[in-house]
C-alpha cells in the first residue's frame, strides 16, 4: 500500500481521516493563497488544493497525497478566516438567516496521475441574534474556520436550520468521496 499525506494542518480533516481508519502522514504545503484574477468563486477551492497537492508530492514523489481547501460562498463573494472577533461577528451576521454554500476543493496526486474534484453543500442559517454570535465568538475559535463557523460545533446546532448535501464537507472534507477516489486508486 503507497502511503498517504494529508497537505493540511487542520484538525477537521485530521479528524475526519483517523476516523475513517485511514492510516497518513501530514506534510503542510506553505503556498499563496491568492486567486487569479476572473476565477469563478467556487473553482478557487479546487484551484488552491491542486497547488497544495502539487508543492507536497514533489517533496513525496511515491506518495498518495490529499490536499483540500474549503471555502464559505455568500451571494458570489468568498467569506474567509476572520480577522479578529468583530470580523467574525460582522461574517456571521452576514450569514444570520441566509442560505450560503460550502463549497470544498479536494486534490489526490500519485506518481500515477491528479484526480481533483469539488464538493458543494448549501447551509441554511436560522436567525441569530447577537448574543448568539458573541457568546460564539466569546466561547469557540472561529478564527480558524472559513465562513468563522464549524458546523459540529454549538453553533451548528443551534444555528443551522437544514443543510443540501454532505455534512462532512461543511467540516472541510468531503470524506465519502474521498475514500472513493482512494479506492479507485487502489489503497483503501
Amino acid at each position: 500500500m503507497d502511503s498517504i499525506i494529508l497537505a493540511s494542518q487542520s484538525p477537521r480533516r485530521k479528524q475526519l481521516l483517523e476516523a475513517a481508519e485511514i492510516r497518513f502522514t501530514i506534510d503542510v504545503a506553505d503556498v499563496d493563497e491568492t486567486e487569479p484574477p476572473h476565477i469563478n468563486v467556487e473553482k478557487v477551492p479546487e484551484y488552491l488544493a491542486e497547488k497544495k497537492a502539487a508543492v507536497v508530492a514533489q517533496r513525496n514523489t511515491s506518495a498518495i497525497v490529499i490536499a483540500a481547501d474549503t471555502v464559505v460562498i455568500l451571494d458570489n463573494e468568498i467569506l474567509g478566516k476572520p480577522r479578529d472577533e468583530a470580523d467574525a461577528m460582522h461574517i456571521l451576521k452576514k450569514l444570520s438567516g441566509r442560505k450560503h454554500i460550502v463549497v470544498t476543493g479536494v486534490c489526490l496526486q500519485s506518481p500515477q496521475g491528479k484526480h481533483s474534484f469539488s464538493v458543494t453543500t448549501a447551509v441554511y442559517f436560522r436567525e441569530l441574534t447577537t448574543s448568539q454570535i458573541q457568546h460564539y465568538v466569546t466561547h469557540y475559535q472561529p478564527m480558524d474556520k472559513a465562513g468563522a463557523y464549524a458546523i459540529q460545533e454549538w453553533i451548528g446546532m443551534v444555528g443551522i436550520e437544514k443543510i443540501e448535501g454532505d455534512y462532512y464537507n461543511v467540516m472541510g472534507l468531503p470524506i465519502g468521496e474521498v475514500l472513493k477516489v482512494l479506492r479507485s486508486m487502489t489503497v483503501a
